[in-house]
């Protein structure tokens, strides 16, 4: 008997109950098997599923609150914990997502759509105390030395992410760019348009948008001119996302509502103006109006995408008079380029559900043909040869080379000459030279034939910027905020230097006038200097100490 009494379980009376010895262990094949299982989805998701990198990334972050909401669940009623530590746990839990809550801001999403976040006193710091512009004076001293070309639209003087005329070094170890400004911006995705030492862009103060012109040599601001206007999405950001065209001494540029302004270089006065979308009956697009103005024959064309014949419209330069309007696409977020095509100079215009070729002088469609799955479109077409043109999206779609004719009567034809999933350019446009295009195919450079398609070589995660072709050096603004030069061919991409222009995400499309790199983001701005093919050190870069100013 007294054998049997001790091998019970000793029982400790508590107050408020009782527990006993022979406690029984955690549980933890549960979070085992919740672990295991993510592992297996992740592993399936990356490397086994055909599907873009933004699906990816989504899955991802899926997953991973589906993995917290369970481990919690086990952590609370399926660990075996004592409910004092399960108790102290959640409470501490609580505690931190309250913390998080409190003192983190979602900011925006990164061209993958991983999410951004900032703290909430970091945006209210930059206002209260707001950086001040930098300004290397002495290198502004000498600007007698500087090599500048005009920029004066989007993607430069041929409206192809193509320079010529200038030579650029090939080693910033040797030569490094030096920096002339840096100063605060307000919040655009907006790009510079650059005539003489006039730089021109858009920013959003308040509930008002913007056109402002800087002095390009020192940053400093000359004139503004503002109109109460306003967008604003969790997903597309905030501000106005175009590049202003400059011809002669006038400015058009158009904000992310549609709201197109004709101004004076020299003051920015207004001269003419008008809401595209409003009077074309069309909306605002889901990441906001982003088509940058084309200068063809006198007259600005943008593509407002309203219904009723109203794809692509025409204003007189001088007059803002609406002279002809064709087509009957929604927009999406490219711009217009003027293309000979066939013997035929035509408007190629790439909009949400298909392209469409219009006739410079009436706007009326000589062809079309239907594309993707409704994505946006973002990139200018490639004009391939002198019957062909490639286009690309991303969103898993790809690219494809038409070939357009047409016949005696003008009834066109378009016909695919190869399909590719090899370049995927979502936000980027792509650049050719010698028969090869160069792109950003999902956020990795990447290089394809033109004759059938295929990919050459695809390295080197750039994230979703811009690039520029400059002789046979390529620039990259990358998403992360640093500028690369690389030499690519078709054989590798050939990356020579680089250098950290930003700490944070860089969407907005740069302008490079002569030597002179002006890039930004919806925080700031930057002008580099970039070195000189066959110049000495002393003439290109002429002193690296920079000194605060207060333009």
């Amino acid at each position: 008997m007294s054998e049997e009494r001790s091998n019970q379980p000793t029982i400790y009376f508590k107050r408020g109950g009782f527990s006993s010895r022979d406690r029984r262990p955690v549980r933890l094949w549960p979070l085992l098997l919740i672990l295991v299982g993510d592992a297996a989805f992740l592993g399936w998701t990356w490397y086994l599923r055909d599907v873009q990198r933004q699906d990816r990334i989504l899955a991802t972050m899926v997953s991973s609150i589906i993995v917290v909401f369970l481990a919690l669940v086990w952590f609370l009623f399926l660990s075996r914990l004592r409910w004092k530590t399960r108790l102290l746990g959640g409470g501490a839990l609580v505690c931190l997502v309250a913390v998080l809550a409190s003192s983190v801001k979602f900011r925006s999403f990164t061209g993958d759509l991983v999410p951004i976040f900032d703290w909430r006193w970091s945006e209210a710091m930059r206002e209260i105390h707001p950086e001040t512009p930098t300004v290397n004076t002495n290198l502004v001293a000498a600007e007698s030395q500087f090599v500048i070309h005009d920029f004066a639209q989007f993607l430069g003087p041929n409206r192809n992410a193509t320079i010529d005329g200038i030579t650029l070094a090939r080693d910033w170890k040797a030569k490094p760019p030096r920096l002339l400004w840096r100063r605060p911006m307000n919040p655009a995705w907006a790009g510079f348009a650059v005539s003489g030492t006039n730089a021109v862009t858009l920013e959003q103060g308040g509930p008002e948008e913007a056109v402002t012109c800087y002095n390009l040599l020192d940053g400093s601001p000359l004139w503004k001119h503002s109109y109460v206007a306003r967008y604003d999405t969790p997903v597309g950001g905030l501000g106005p996302r175009t590049v202003p065209l400059i011809v002669s001494n006038r400015v058009y540029a158009v904000g992310a509502t549609g709201f197109l302004s004709c101004l004076d270089l020299a003051t920015g006065n207004r001269i003419w103006d008008e809401n595209v979308l409003v009077v074309n009956h069309a909306n605002v697009p889901a990441w906001g109006f982003a088509c940058s103005p084309l200068f063809v024959d006198g007259r600005i064309v943008v593509n407002p995408g309203g219904p009723d014949g109203h794809s692509l419209v025409a204003y007189d330069a001088v007059t803002g008079k609406q002279v002809w309007a064709g087509g009957d696409a929604p927009a999406s977020y490219s711009s217009p380029v003027v293309a000979e095509l066939a013997g035929v100079r035509q408007i190629l215009m790439f909009d949400q559900p298909r392209i469409c070729s219009h006739d410079v002088e009436t706007g009326k469609v000589l062809w079309e043909y239907p594309w993707g799955h409704g994505q946006p479109q973002v990139a200018v077409p490639i004009i391939a040869s002198e019957d062909s043109v490639m286009f690309s999206s991303g969103y898993g779609v790809g690219a494809e080379l038409l070939k357009v004719k047409h016949d005696a009567a003008g009834v066109w034809t378009v016909d695919q000459v190869w399909r590719s999933i090899r370049m995927k350019a979502k936000f980027a446009n792509m650049v050719k030279r010698d028969g090869f295009v160069y792109g950003l195919d999902d956020g990795m450079l990447a290089c394809i034939d033109l004759k059938d398609g295929s990919q050459r070589w695809k390295e080197g995660r750039y994230g979703h910027g811009q690039m520029l072709l400059v002789g046979d050096l390529l620039l990259v603004t990358a998403e992360d905020g640093e500028i690369i030069l690389l030499a690519p061919t078709p054989e590798a991409p050939n990356e020579l230097s680089r250098l950290t222009a930003f700490d944070h995400k860089q969407w907005n499309p740069p302008a490079l006038a002569g030597q002179l790199l002006v890039v930004r983001t919806d925080r700031e701005a930057a002008c580099y200097v970039l070195p000189l093919a066959g110049k000495s050190q002393s003439e290109t870069n002429v002193v690296d100490s920079a000194k605060e100013t207060q333009p």
